[in-house]
């Protein structure tokens, strides 16, 4: 028997398969109509929000030029409060420093009475001479006492600033002694 080669077979191909198009059924049309109606919905959103961003800007705006308005009608009472408060302050401060003059001149002219009163028994016990420094000094204080008298706070006050004008140093040391003798009878009419 004759033997016949046999060749391998290759496998026949297939002949390929038509792709069939796409067909528009209900459910896919019913799909698209959704998303057209889903966008539009998200567009409306947008719009809307935008808007309700604006109104807001805009009334945030109105509050915040509202506020400075009303802000601004209070500083300026508070600034009429407070000259108000200042004006009362400057007279309080005046009649304060008439009290105060007059109490210093009491004061001055009382110490010259004590130092006068005094006078006789310094003599007796430390000499005629020191007698005699007790009743300038007395004198001294009584003539202070009536210049302080007669001068008026605001004549005081020019005073004071060609003191302080002339010499610095004695002024710091005259206001040192003054605010020590003026807490001292501020302090003894209170106890």
């Amino acid at each position: 028997m004759a033997t016949t080669p046999t060749t391998p077979t290759t496998p026949k191909k297939k002949p390929a398969a038509k792709k069939a198009a796409p067909r528009k059924t209900a459910a896919t049309a019913a799909a698209a109509d959704h998303r057209t109606e889903a966008k539009t919905r998200f567009n409306a959103a947008l719009e809307e929000a935008r808007a309700g961003a604006a109104a807001l800007k805009a009334d945030a705006g109105d509050r915040a030029i509202a506020m400075r308005d009303q802000a601004r009608d209070r500083s300026q009472d508070w600034v009429a409060e407070a000259k108000t408060y200042g004006e009362q302050a400057k007279v309080k401060a005046g009649d304060l420093a008439v009290e105060g003059k007059t109490k210093a001149s009491e004061a001055l002219a009382s110490l010259g009475k004590l130092v006068s009163d005094n006078a006789a028994t310094i003599d007796d016990k430390f000499g005629t001479q020191y007698g005699d420094y007790a009743r300038k000094a007395s004198q001294g204080l009584t003539d202070a006492s009536t210049k302080l008298d007669s001068k008026s706070v605001d004549e005081l006050g020019e005073d004071a600033r060609e003191i302080v004008r002339k010499s610095p140093g004695l002024a710091v040391g005259l206001a040192a002694v003054a605010g020590f003798m003026i807490a001292r009878l501020f302090r003894g009419g209170r106890g």
